[in-house]
């Protein structure tokens, strides 16, 4: 009954247990869940809810997004955000004013970048259009003139006739 990065998880999950010098018993203990589901968890037998890698996680004092990633419930990107976002509102070193201010600063540059990201693309998008539409364009005109081979063709097929003195 494995399913999306479960199994992946579950190794994970082995080796950051094993890391911790925690027996699967004393993991479970500490995150409040069973003994039997603990295991089939690391066995990739049973895809875990957020809430339950939450608690895996905080027992294991690791990032509960990293396990998110793993079982396919947050992606990198993400992930790479929350970590960001809970750096800043964890440093001690500023007040919770310049937090609040420093992630506003940070989603209006991700906003701005993606705002440029998704222009650029319209424009790919756009001139890979044009492109298109001249190359049909052009093949519809040629079909319309009697003409069958491309431009390259034709010249190449002019370089090759003799030139006949009556033609100048």
């Amino acid at each position: 009954m494995a399913s999306l990065n479960v199994g992946n998880l579950g190794e994970y999950l082995r080796e950051q247990r094993r890391t911790a010098q925690l027996s699967l018993r004393q993991l479970a203990d500490a995150a409040g869940v069973s003994n039997p589901y603990l295991s089939q968890i690391e066995r990739g037998l049973r895809k875990p809810s957020a809430e339950v890698l939450q608690q895996v996680a905080k027992a294991l004092r690791i990032s509960a997004e990293t396990l998110y990633v793993r079982a396919g419930i947050l992606d990198e990107k993400e992930r790479e955000e929350l970590e960001t976002r809970a750096v800043i509102l964890a440093d001690p070193s500023i007040n919770e004013r310049q937090k609040q201010v420093l992630l506003q600063i940070y989603d209006s540059f991700r906003k701005e970048n993606a705002a440029e990201a998704a222009a650029a693309a319209a424009q790919a998008a756009q001139a890979a259009r044009t492109a298109e539409a001249d190359q049909a364009g052009a093949t519809g005109a040629a079909e319309a003139s009697g003409i069958t081979e491309t431009p390259a063709g034709a010249l190449a097929a002019a370089a090759e006739r003799p030139v006949d003195a009556s033609d100048a």
